[in-house]
Formats: structure tokens, C-alpha cells, sequence
């Protein structure tokens, strides 16, 4: 059964848990590193936690921790983004990013959002799928570049 958990400051190691082992597990798939999250303080992983527009899920399957989603309202007028997802490799094909995705997408209506938009590594073949048949769509917008320096996000946009 996937529980999903709305999350906040005072879950800060239980978020710090998942993200260090999102980043270790996948490192090409982040623009954050290991390195640069590893021994951060307990105040930056709060703060991380405590922006005032942002929703931060986490899911359990079968009472165990396996996933995590974050969604941000843009710059843009409009648009939230969804950030920050990973799934343990446990989780994978239990329906868990959908459930993450739904979550996020709820935020993002809630908060008046019209578009919801997200950044995949070209090559993260899993997680492109995933938000294709979820209705995402890429665009031609230019992807941030990736910590390697040579590759660059994927932008992807879905109307809600």
C-alpha cells in the first residue's frame, strides 16, 4: 500500500535520508551532488523544507520509505514545477511516481497553477517515460546543464 506524506522542517532526516540516497543512487540524474549535500547542516536541510510556497511529499510503500517529489511555483505566471523526484529502486513499478505525480499535480491546481513543468536528464530513459505517459509533453525549451558539464535537462511541460 503507498502512503503519501506531505512533509515540512521537522522532517528534515527523513527527507535528508531519501535525498542523500536519491543522489547516491542516481547521481546523473540530479543537478545537486552528493558531495554538496552530504555533510549539510541541519539548518540547510530545514530551510530546504520551510519555503513558504513550496509542497514536499514523500511516499511509503508498505510502511517503508521509497520515494519523494517536490513542487515549486515558478517565476512564470502560472506555472509550478515539480522537482526533486526520485524512487528507490524497491519502489519502482508499485505505482509510487504516479502517486508522487498526482500529489504534486493537486499542489499545483490548489495554488491556481496552470501548467506544471519539470526538468529530466536526457538519457534517464525510466523517468522520461514516466512523465510521458503522464501527460507531460517536452518542449524546446534549453535544460539546465548538468554537473558533467556536458549534458543538459530535458524540459517538460504538462496543462492542468
Amino acid at each position: 500500500m503507498i502512503e503519501l506524506k506531505s512533509v515540512g522542517p521537522d522532517d528534515w532526516k527523513l527527507w535528508r535520508e531519501l535525498r542523500l540516497a536519491a543522489l547516491a543512487e542516481a547521481p546523473y540524474a540530479f543537478g545537486s551532488q552528493l558531495v554538496d549535500w552530504a555533510d549539510a547542516p541541519e539548518e540547510r536541510w530545514r530551510e530546504r523544507l520551510s519555503v513558504p510556497t513550496a509542497y514536499q511529499v514523500i511516499a511509503s510503500l508498505d510502511g517503508t520509505p521509497v520515494g519523494m517529489a517536490g513542487g515549486f511555483r515558478a517565476d512564470e505566471p502560472g506555472v509550478a514545477e515539480l522537482v526533486s523526484m526520485w524512487i528507490a529502486p524497491a519502489g519502482r513499478g508499485q505505482g509510487v511516481g504516479d502517486a508522487l505525480m498526482s500529489a504534486i499535480e493537486d499542489w499545483a491546481r490548489r495554488t491556481g497553477a496552470r501548467v506544471l513543468r519539470l526538468s529530466v536528464v536526457d538519457g534517464n530513459d525510466p523517468a522520461h517515460n514516466l512523465y510521458l505517459r503522464s501527460g507531460f509533453a517536452d518542449t524546446d525549451e534549453l535544460g539546465d546543464l548538468m554537473p558533467d558539464g556536458i549534458h543538459r535537462e530535458i524540459v517538460m511541460r504538462k496543462a492542468l
